[in-house]
């Protein structure tokens, strides 16, 4: 059994499990319950059914229950948007949030912006954390201040060069105030618009809007900085264009004007290393590059903001070395083997906690003490999740109506159906066995996407060279 495990690449338990549940008489059922959740890596499995009925005659057109299914439960996506829990699901979140940021870039009027919203003045706006002492980088074709020149993975990028003298406190305490960073700012984007256009912040609001969308990434040395596509919009929203003076170069001299204004105020804990009252600001490294039209041949696309934006919307803290749960005591962080930095700001953060209560930054060590959304936008940017999820379900509810021969709601109104649905939460996760089949489906339903959208953009070539 070990050989053979072996050859195909598996552990022996898994080997094991797998031809157990090839073996099973509902294997066929099973997998293409995985298919439909897109190979979840961690699915919820519920219990119960649903009855499809006709209140006029009290006839059950559909009756369904998981008594016949596969160890009796039906598999759901679990939806976890982080990619080191399931990377299915955040493939999912990841095109969820790809849409979005285009929306609000290219205009979709199926989801309710416009296509004129490409003529409005746009930013991609990079903001990021302010030093809390030198840490090994790769700066250009320079080596760097240890004397040596790191490759691109080398393991010691974004650690400190002298741990001992590094701002740790700073540095969680900036993590978990960075959104209250945000929310000053775009205060101070609107006032500095309004400066700069020679209005009161009333008259500017009445003539235009700001919005914007935008995500957090963590920084190798384990800072958060935010990503975001700042718009200028009419009074409106984006059914309406800006009036003449919400330039692009008025946008960017008002969003560095902003940043620079932002001040948040942590007063001092001397009992526990925090000797003086600390000034969170914005980091010196603001990055402000105006959006392309999409196939113009930008250097910054649409769609390149998109796809960068959609990218960091699955990933967190772990990417820096930490774990993706919340972890209890300093203990633990040697067991589960944190690199040294990622550790020292975890540790940070449990030893601030009594400091500073309403922080709770202990519960929030796993994220080096940042609290907030990875993916936030204002109200009027663009579509939003919710919406695109009831797309794909009113999509599959559709598909489920034809297959069972039943009437379309929109188009027969009058032809009522009363669903009547009874579901119990019964475990989630899967045995060994059903998780490499899970992952093995994930690889060919993203592949399958992959090789579609490079033959989409292939003949929309074909077609713009014709």
């Amino acid at each position: 059994m070990t050989d053979t495990a072996t050859a195909a690449g598996l552990d022996p338990a898994t080997l094991s499990d797998l031809l157990r549940v090839a073996g099973s008489p509902g294997f066929d059922r099973l997998t293409e319950q995985i298919r439909r959740t897109g190979g979840c890596a961690a699915p919820i499995r519920l219990s119960g059914g649903t009855k499809l009925i006709d209140p006029a005659t009290k006839t059950v057109l559909h009756a369904y229950t998981t008594d016949n299914e596969p160890g009796g439960v039906l598999r759901v996506a679990c939806g976890n948007r982080r990619a080191s829990r399931c990377p299915a699901c955040a493939w999912t979140y990841a095109g969820d949030t790809y849409h979005l940021i285009r929306a609000g870039l290219v205009g979709a009027p199926d989801k309710g912006t416009p296509d004129t919203i490409r003529d409005h003045p746009r930013v991609f706006a990079t903001l990021t954390a302010p030093s809390f002492g030198p840490v090994h980088n790769r700066p250009g074709n320079r080596r760097c201040r240890c004397g040596t020149r790191h490759p691109e993975d080398a393991p010691e990028l974004g650690t400190p060069l002298d741990p001992e003298t590094y701002d740790y406190a700073g540095a969680v305490l900036w993590n978990n105030h960075a959104s209250e960073l945000w929310r000053y700012f775009t205060i101070y984007l609107r006032r500095e618009v309004a400066r700069r256009a020679g209005l009161t912040q009333k008259a500017a609001r009445e003539q235009s809007r700001v919005s914007f969308g935008k995500v957090a990434e963590y920084q190798k040395r384990g800072a958060v900085h935010f990503h975001a596509v700042i718009r200028f919009d009419g009074p409106e929203g984006p059914d309406t264009p800006p009036p003449a003076w919400a330039t692009l170069d008025l946008l960017t001299d008002a969003i560095r004007a902003a940043a620079a204004r932002v001040e948040v105020s942590v007063p001092a804990a001397p009992e526990h290393g925090v000797d003086q009252d600390l000034v969170l600001r914005w980091g010196d490294q603001l990055d402000v590059q105006p959006i392309g039209a999409f196939g113009q041949g930008e250097e910054l696309t649409e769609q390149a903001v998109a796809a960068y934006v959609a990218k960091y919307a699955t990933k967190a803290a772990e990417t820096t070395g930490t774990v993706d749960h919340p972890v209890g005591n300093k203990e633990a962080l040697v067991l589960l083997g944190v690199p040294d930095h990622p550790r020292r700001l975890m540790e940070a953060c449990m030893d601030l906690d009594a400091a500073y209560p309403d922080r709770r930054l202990r519960a929030w060590a796993h994220m080096l003490g940042f609290r907030g959304h990875f993916s936030t936008k204002s109200r009027r940017y663009s579509t939003t999740l919710g919406a695109l999820r009831q797309v794909r379900a009113d999509y599959r509810a559709a598909q489920q109506r034809t297959a069972l021969g039943l009437p379309d709601p929109d188009e027969h109104p009058e032809a009522t159906v009363l669903t009547v649905a009874h579901w119990a939460y019964a475990g989630h996760g899967s045995t060994p066995g059903e998780s490499w089949l899970a992952a093995n489906v994930r690889r060919d339903i993203q592949h399958n996407r992959e090789h579609a959208r490079e033959i989409r953009a292939e003949l929309d070539l074909e077609g713009a060279a014709a």
